[in-house]
């Protein structure tokens, strides 16, 4: 085989590593937008709470809702000077939240720990009956969505209606285009995919 073909084949085969790498990510990001929702809930993410809560601002700032849900993933951050401990993740989004100009009265946690988008999904729901929720709007990473949305249609079922709006990849989250080139890009997009096989065979992810 001669050199030209060689760096064809090499070439041809380069492109088609990167084209099925960005449609593996591609494909994990889904939205399902709502004009109106009783609530936007902002789902836990230690990493990434910033721009979910940056994100829930706006939705709340364009009126889809005037209430705010956090959930509590039980997790900690760094130390905090101004607070002397170390704050949970929820606390912060909500400091974000409330930052940005989001009102204090319009933000509400719910304080079950859970430890899964399935929990999540469970303590939504249950905070949804009890309070006669008709249509919440989810706001989540974008590598996260479509395993989000289709845990939390499956919990709630038709009880109440689900939607989604998805941070765009690239800030907190690598860009489909280039994931593969970041430890936290394998991270999320192969572990995401292992999530979706778990929550098919067992339905608890």
């Amino acid at each position: 085989m001669g050199i030209r073909r060689r760096l064809t084949v090499a070439f041809l085969f380069v492109l088609f590593c990167w084209v099925a790498a960005w449609l593996a990510a591609r494909l994990l990001i889904v939205s399902a937008p709502l004009e109106k929702a009783d609530a936007i809930v902002v789902l836990s993410g230690s990493s990434s709470f910033v721009e979910r809560t940056q994100l829930a601002v706006h939705l709340y700032a364009a009126g889809h809702s005037r209430k705010v849900i956090l959930t509590n993933d039980n997790l900690q951050g760094g130390w905090l000077s101004s607070e002397q401990r170390n704050p949970f993740f929820y606390e912060r989004a909500r400091w974000e939240l409330e930052r940005l100009g989001v009102p204090p009265t319009s933000i509400e946690v719910i304080g079950t720990p859970v430890h899964s988008t399935q929990e999540e999904a469970m303590v939504v729901s249950n905070y949804a009956d009890s309070n006669g929720l008709k249509s919440i709007l989810l706001v989540t990473s974008a590598y996260h969505s479509r395993r989000a949305l289709r845990t939390f249609r499956r919990v709630i079922k038709d009880r109440v209606t689900v939607g989604l709006v998805a941070v765009p990849p690239g800030k907190e989250t690598p860009k489909p285009s280039t994931w593969w080139l970041s430890l936290r890009g394998w991270q999320l997009v192969p572990g995401e995919y292992l999530k979706l096989v778990l929550y098919e065979s067992r339905g608890a992810f």
